[in-house]
């Protein structure tokens, strides 16, 4: 069922095009297609920087602090397998590039557990399901 955004409630740009379109906004206005229905046309959201920009109704979706949340956890995720990964090749490369990356991976690993509650494990390989090669 269909259910439109109400002025208070917060969502995100559906593909951000800036850094301001990536955060999570409040909506502060609602336009409808007619005034006796409960479609709308478009929204406008407050950003916390206090931009205000207005959208389409179908770039806007619902997002909550939960939501975030969990993208959080599959960005630094991702971030710190390529950090491993970064790790590994500026082992060979140079020896201070490969200290100040190790130094960053461990520093990223502290931040998750310290601020997200997440555990990231550098250590292991991107897909755990591997077979054959190297696991």
């Amino acid at each position: 069922m269909y259910r439109s955004l109400d002025v208070g409630d917060t969502a995100r740009v559906v593909t951000p095009s800036d850094a301001t379109e990536h955060r999570l906004g409040t909506v502060t206005d609602v336009t409808y297609s007619t005034p006796h229905t409960t479609q709308a046309r478009r929204y406008t959201l407050r950003f916390p920087n206090g931009t205000e920009r207005t959208y389409p109704a179908d770039r806007v979706a619902r997002r909550t602090s939960a939501d975030d949340h969990a993208a959080l956890e599959a960005a630094f995720t991702q971030t710190s397998a390529a950090l491993r990964d970064a790790c590994r090749i500026a082992h060979d490369y140079d020896p201070d590039l490969s200290a100040g990356t190790t130094s960053l991976l461990r520093r990223l690993v502290d931040l998750t557990r310290l601020r997200l509650g997440l555990t990231l494990n550098p250590a292991s390989p991107h897909n755990r399901h591997q077979t054959g090669g190297e696991q």
